[in-house]
């Protein structure tokens, strides 16, 4: 069976039934589809198809869909919210308000954090509220960091629109429209993000972190290249740094750093890279800048806590095997400047 999301026709493979008029049509309007998203169709090429039209259902009253369903499946696959690969800080976090937040997301390439709510069945006024209340309440707590409030419902109705209108877009806050969808004996979701209200990025500080050891990530489906990526410049570390080298394997990153303190963060991404931060002294954050171009390397730049420079940047595994020099000079510098 060929499924795409965002699609109410699904193509299914029958290679007994002859194609009708009609189907002939629709396989048409299949064709126009896949190439306006540059997608080959070599894989359909000789075989017979037919379409199912797929039924959209209610996973309010479903008796085994429940909420708790929907956020097993989406702690699993945050990519299927179309907001990036996130990773899941906490879920079900109860606030000082008395509420529980569905879910708090991160996205370590850009510095953000999601207050997630998720509403079964149309938005209504106290969702809307509460969904605003744990955005504000995370942004106090983490004033440097970027946050968007994000609420996902089955229905965004023209109550929740004015709502915002109401607040003069002062707050950035994303509506995803969720639909579960029936395909003959299969189930999808399709997630769709219809309001983006932006928020300019602040400062970033560093999320509390939790030591899980070093089998945790190996057990990560997809992370495999990352890991791989995140394991050559601990042994870079490692050369480099003639005492012993603290390694602590969190559930979000890998910190690494000298004796007194951590000056290397990993975030193993299953994009097949990893996003490194580097502590860096305002100084040296030209020199450092400079070398990371040279190899291909965009970084950006955020502060901690302590107000110091952090140097963020993904790497990959040919930037290791090309530029290995380079980048052992570089965290030659960060051991240097955090002795």
């Amino acid at each position: 069976m060929f499924l795409r999301q965002h699609r109410n026709l699904y193509l299914v493979l029958n290679q007994n039934e002859k194609y009708t008029k009609n189907k002939i049509l629709l396989f048409i309007k299949y064709i126009i589809t896949i190439e306006s998203k540059n997608i080959e169709p070599s894989n359909i090429d000789n075989k017979k198809q037919v379409f199912v039209i797929s039924k959209k259902i209610s996973l309010k009253r479903h008796p085994r869909y429940n909420e708790k369903w929907l956020q097993d499946i989406i702690e699993e696959h945050t990519e299927l919210l179309g907001l990036g690969e996130l990773m899941v800080i906490r879920r079900e976090h109860t606030q000082s308000s008395g509420g529980r937040m569905d879910f708090l997301l991160s996205d370590p390439d850009t510095k953000t954090l999601y207050e997630v709510e998720i509403q079964l069945g149309k938005t209504d006024p106290s969702h809307i509220i509460r969904t605003i209340e744990y955005w504000d309440l995370e942004k106090s707590k983490n004033p440097n960091y970027e946050h968007r409030a994000v609420i996902i419902a089955e229905e965004i109705t023209n109550r929740f629109f004015n709502v915002i209108s109401l607040m003069n877009k002062s707050i950035p806050i994303i509506a995803i429209q969720l639909n579960a969808l029936q395909v003959g004996d299969n189930f999808t979701l399709d997630f769709m993000k219809i309001l983006d209200i932006y928020e300019t990025p602040e400062d970033d500080i560093e999320i509390q972190a939790e030591e899980v050891g070093r089998s945790y990530w190996e057990q990560k489906s997809g992370f495999e290249k990352a890991l791989l990526i995140s394991e050559k410049v601990i042994e870079m570390f490692k050369n480099c740094y003639e005492k012993d080298t603290k390694i602590t394997y969190n559930k979000y990153h890998i910190a690494v750093g000298t004796e007194l303190r951590n000056c290397l963060w990993l975030h193993p991404r299953k994009s097949n890279y990893t996003t490194v931060d580097i502590k860096i002294l305002d100084e040296d954050m030209d020199l450092i800048t400079d070398q990371l171009n040279e190899i291909g390397v965009t970084p950006s730049t955020h502060s901690d806590r302590q107000e110091t420079i952090v140097l963020a940047f993904p790497l990959k595994l040919e930037h290791i095997e090309k530029y290995k020099e380079t980048l052992k000079n570089i965290i030659t510098s960060v051991i240097d400047m955090n002795q």
